[in-house]
């Protein structure tokens, strides 16, 4: 199977572009902080998910970069309550954003513990 019909993978993926979508309208000087890191880290939950899924022939590696996928998206959630606190966001859309957001976090944890779903050899 590829990484990218991975379901954590998807609904990343689909996060990572809705918040650019979002953060197109963060203020200008913000463009090198919130707005950056906030978008490289939505990315690099999908990265994280997509590097896991080839190292998968090894377990501690998968679990390794899924713990990064999985750690990058709180930052992502982190970066979410910034936004919302600077008036950048709805108090909506950061319902909206930070629930989808626990739901890629809920499918990381699911293929951390469960490696043999996702073709890992057991030790």
């Amino acid at each position: 199977m590829d990484f990218k019909k991975l379901l954590a993978y998807q609904k990343g993926f689909d996060l990572a572009m809705y918040i650019f979508k979002v953060s197109k309208s963060f203020p200008k000087e913000e463009t090198y902080s919130l707005t950056d890191q906030v978008r490289r880290s939505s990315r690099s939950v999908c990265a994280n998910i997509s590097e896991s899924y080839r190292k998968r022939r090894y377990p501690k590696h998968f679990v390794s970069k899924l713990t990064d996928a999985d750690s990058e998206n709180s930052e992502t959630s982190t970066w979410l309550d910034f936004a919302l606190e600077c008036n950048y966001i709805s108090i909506e859309e950061h319902r909206n954003l930070s629930n989808r957001g626990l739901e890629v976090g809920k499918l990381i944890n699911y293929m951390i513990n469960n490696p043999g779903k996702f073709g890992v050899k057991e030790e």
